[in-house]
């Protein structure tokens, strides 16, 4: 569907171009990696060695301080999941190389979280193949898709994959089907990541399970581009970056979320700003829920927070 720029209650289509070269479109993104994935540059065209004999586009360290490994093309080509997959296992065999290279571009004081590594890849289009490789092979690459229009505008978008559903799963055509593709995508993600949901569940009251379960939801189906990435004292709901982060503790589950506490008008009881406290994950604006009464008043500023990162 094309876009449509409004004058005046008249529609005009906005024409797409494209960018002159690969190192326009890379150099657009480095230069706003904090505003399109909330991520902080190492590196560019950072060398694997004469052995591997390749160069990393971008090289960049998470919000979640995991490492970033971002690779482009400005044509649809299948070399782009190809390298993306050869870089990921070269960066897992060199640790030593990427901490040293975030020493010398961000300091000694950056620690590195290993449990995940995130891979980026951002082509105009891919194959239906490579959708499908990428899905079954379960790894952790992340497709974007971008469109840059004359009047320069650029639309970027993750890829939307389904869940890969094996010919003899269980029919659940009287289901919602935005809430079970959410259920789909929270169930491989806990299988697949390094940690797990019911990890933060265990040794938690009924009542904050049921809490987080409710959140967990609640969230999922705001939109099924919106993953679920349990870390070891969270778990985080992110787009292209975190929207929210849970924290399960014995009597209550705090939300820590992706808003300028300055910006929110009457802000309830229950909520804290927390920028210049520490705390796990990432989010500035604290809702502390222990009823259910309480995420029902949590629930509009969880939209706020995803329409705030570009929901």
């Amino acid at each position: 569907m094309p876009l449509f720029a409004i004058s005046n209650l008249r529609l005009s289509a906005m024409e797409q171009t494209n960018f002159v070269a690969e190192k326009a479109l890379q150099n657009l993104v480095e230069r706003n990696l904090q505003t399109l994935f909330n991520c902080r540059k190492v590196a560019s065209e950072f060398p694997t060695g004469a052995q591997h004999a390749g160069r990393i586009d971008t090289l960049a360290i998470s919000e979640d301080h995991n490492p970033v490994i971002i690779e482009y093309k400005k044509v649809e080509s299948s070399e782009l999941i190809n390298q993306s997959l050869y870089y990921l296992s070269w960066i897992n065999d060199h640790r030593g190389d990427y901490e040293i290279a975030v020493q010398k571009s961000l300091g000694n004081s950056v620690q590195v979280d290993w449990a995940d590594v995130r891979v980026i890849c951002i082509a105009p289009n891919y194959k239906k193949y490579d959708l499908y490789a990428v899905q079954v092979m379960g790894a952790n690459i992340e497709l974007w898709t971008y469109r840059l229009f004359k009047n320069q505008f650029l639309y970027l978008e993750e890829v939307l994959q389904k869940a890969y559903t094996p010919p003899n799963a269980i029919a659940t055509s009287n289901k919602n089907p935005v809430m079970v593709a959410a259920g789909k995508k929270a169930a491989i993600t806990r299988a697949t990541g390094s940690y797990t949901f019911e990890q933060h569940l265990e040794g938690k009251s009924e009542k904050v399970k049921e809490i987080a379960l409710a959140i967990q939801e609640f969230v999922l189906g705001l939109d099924p581009a919106i993953e679920e990435v349990p870390k070891k004292m969270y778990v985080a709901y992110k787009i292209s970056q975190n929207i929210a982060c849970m924290e399960l503790q014995a009597k209550v589950v705090l939300l820590f979320l992706k808003l300028d506490p300055k910006e929110i008008p009457n802000p309830p009881k229950n909520s804290r700003d927390m920028t210049n406290i520490g705390h796990s994950g990432t989010g500035d604006f604290e809702i502390a829920i222990k009823t259910m009464d309480d995420f029902e008043i949590a629930k509009q500023y969880i939209e706020m927070a995803y329409r705030k990162v570009g929901g």
